[in-house]
């Protein structure tokens, strides 16, 4: 299959997805309170966080939940059951036949190759078509969970136009490496020299950069330590990672602060970018200077990563680009 180029400036204007609460799909309750939460991403799972008798009765309640609204500008997905199940097709048919308008992306769990994310993609469609719905407009989140997920991520990343990002589930692929640990998101025991998971992490990144997509890290399990949550997700964001899965309220804030860049980076960003602007376009200048530093293309490819999740976060700069000083 080509490889998808995406332009840039189509990367920076991506949904943002700081925080991604998992919302069990079987629970009203916690979907009533998920709205008022502020991730920017809600998940309503039908998968690992509903038992099997109760999976068509959360099909309804998803459905039902996505088309009363009140979600505001979150991004609206459902985690549907992996494809080795009996439920996944239903899963699709059911929610986006009665829910489609009102869904931003499906989250296929276990994607293990390429052609998992196009069967979802073939099915999307013909549900699209067969409902009216715009084609292509309800995306796609691959999760990878084992070993040979992991092995080909490459080509699953390349495999649709749908694909917005990729995430990490770190349960199912620790368990598909016999890693020797029972605590989801924490170093195995034993394991005292570096990182066990950067190899994991930087694949994923490389993929899901390589085809102009978003890297999610997968949850910490723990939701009351929230200093030992921010500690892993300060690991993901400095990599590069848009964001990290929350299990509970009280990571919300924490993972937002983290994804987010800080005001004085974001106001450097806006500025870089200003004077790049100026110094090419109106002077004719390839490089340039900001106050005591030189900036050129490559500032500004560094200056437009942190402005976009800038942007994205809904931060607003502070200090404005005076031509005469720059």
């Amino acid at each position: 299959m080509k490889q998808r180029l995406i332009p840039l400036d189509t990367i920076r204007r991506m949904r943002s997805r700081r925080t991604t609460l998992a919302v069990p799909g079987s629970n009203p309750r916690f979907i009533e309170k998920a709205r008022d939460l502020p991730a920017d991403e809600i998940f309503l799972d039908l998968e690992d966080a509903v038992a099997p008798a109760v999976k068509e009765t959360a099909r309804a309640n998803v459905a039902a939940a996505l088309n009363e609204g009140g979600w505001g500008e979150r991004v609206r997905v459902v985690r549907i059951n992996d494809l080795d199940t009996h439920w996944a097709y239903r899963d699709v048919i059911e929610v986006v036949e009665a829910a489609g308008a009102n869904l931003d992306a499906i989250m296929l769990p276990k994607a293990s190759d390429a052609s998992h994310v196009q069967w979802l993609d073939r099915l999307l469609t013909q549900i699209e078509r067969g409902t009216g719905l715009e084609v292509g407009r309800i995306g796609i989140e691959a999760q990878i969970e084992d070993a040979q997920g992991l092995m080909n991520v490459d080509a699953i990343a390349a495999s649709s136009p749908r694909l917005e990002s990729l995430v990490l589930g770190p349960g199912d692929l620790m368990a598909s490496l016999n890693m020797k640990t029972l605590t989801v998101g924490e170093q195995p025991p034993g394991y005292t020299e570096g990182d066990a998971y950067h190899h994991i992490l930087m694949r994923i990144l490389v993929a899901a950069r390589a085809h102009g997509l978003q890297a999610i890290d997968g949850p910490y399990f723990n939701i009351r330590d929230v200093d030992a949550f921010t500690r892993v997700a300060r690991r993901a964001a400095a990599l590069g990672f848009d964001g990290k899965w929350v299990l509970h309220p009280a990571q919300i804030e924490a993972g937002n602060a983290v994804f987010s860049p800080a005001q004085d980076d974001y106001d450097r960003a806006e500025l870089i970018l200003d004077a790049y602007e100026h110094h090419v376009t109106v002077e004719g200048r390839g490089a340039a200077r900001l106050g005591d530093e030189m900036i050129d293309e490559a500032s500004r490819k560094m200056a437009l990563v942190v402005a976009a999740k800038g942007r994205a976060a809904g931060m607003t700069r502070t200090e404005s680009f005076d031509a005469s000083g720059g």
